[in-house]
């Protein structure tokens, strides 16, 4: 078999399995990394502690669900699987960053690829509120992310 170079084994792939590996580290199953920078970040709201709760409904055709909060400017409109409301808002304004109700992932639309929110600070704030007001209690990765005694949630500190 001559085309084998690209195979990481000596066993060559049979036809119609090249995509096992793929599936096995999850491209095939949806499995998506999510970025941990965003060049976007300048255009979060500076006020994303105070957001409109998880149950408000699309500002534009009043869905109910599979809604999305705008990080700039706080519309929550419906997804590109109900009336496709966020992603006109993105091109009508440029607003890129947007957190889903649904599943509190955060999206840019100008990377075209999901966000940490666990990893990226300007984004802790706004995560952790929306957890707080869809589940009534603090999310549990709360501290964990915490690096070198963060002041902001009352200087903890380790104790190991």
């Amino acid at each position: 078999m001559a085309n084998q170079a690209g195979a990481s084994s000596s066993t060559p792939l049979e036809p119609g399995f090249e995509d096992d590996e793929n599936d096995m580290y999850g491209a095939g199953s949806g499995w998506v990394e999510a970025r941990t920078s965003c060049d976007h970040l300048a255009s979060l709201s500076s006020d994303l502690a105070h957001i409109p709760t998880p149950d408000t409904p699309c500002n534009r055709c009043q869905h109910p669900s599979e809604n999305w909060l705008c990080l700039s400017c706080k519309d929550v409109l419906c997804s590109r699987f109900v009336n496709k409301h966020m992603l006109q808002h993105f091109h009508q304004t440029s607003h890129c960053l947007a957190l889903s109700y649904s599943d509190l992932s955060v999206w840019c639309f100008a990377c075209d690829s999901y966000l940490d929110a666990r990893v990226i600070m300007q984004l802790k704030p706004v995560s952790e509120t929306a957890y707080i007001l869809k589940f009534g209690e603090a999310p549990p990765f709360r501290s964990v992310e915490c690096s070198k005694g963060n002041q902001a949630d009352g200087g903890a500190s380790s104790d190991s």
